[in-house]
């Protein structure tokens, strides 16, 4: 992945972020997060247990949702530039569901030749529904 190179000084409080298409979520990317991650719950892979726990059926972890935010911020502000993020799980995100990353510049501060930009970040489903919410601060180079 290619990084965009972002200044803090370009950087307008409204801007969006470029927003980032993951899906359609298939089975095998549930698996293979659940091998990466080490969370096996059946929630993630067997339907009929998913459906018998009430949940209507397998469903993505919160923790993939998530880390699609996080790559659509790291992809906007680069490697190393995250430096916080803090989501809420809005929604299940299912089998089949397209999820759209997207992000809104919120505020800008600077001090001490450290430059942040505070981020409202979302994913939302292919139905326009929030399956996850939260805020993110990066630090930006500043043009020399």
């Amino acid at each position: 992945m290619k990084y965009a190179k972002v200044y803090w000084d370009d950087v307008t409080v409204g801007a969006e972020l470029p927003p980032l298409v993951k899906g359609p979520i298939q089975q095998i990317q549930l698996t293979r997060y659940a091998g990466a991650a080490g969370d096996f719950n059946p929630i993630h892979q067997d339907d009929e247990f998913a459906r018998a726990a009430g949940m209507g059926g397998v469903f993505a972890h919160g923790m993939l949702s998530m880390g699609f935010v996080a790559q659509a911020v790291t992809d906007w502000a680069g490697a190393g530039a995250v430096r916080k993020l803090g989501v809420r799980f809005a929604g299940l995100v299912r089998l089949k569901d397209t999820v759209t990353c997207r992000g809104r510049v919120l505020a800008k501060s600077s001090k001490d030749d450290v430059h942040l930009v505070e981020l409202e970040v979302w994913a939302e489903s292919q139905k326009g529904e929030k399956v996850v919410t939260g805020r993110a601060t990066v630090a930006l180079p500043a043009r020399a």
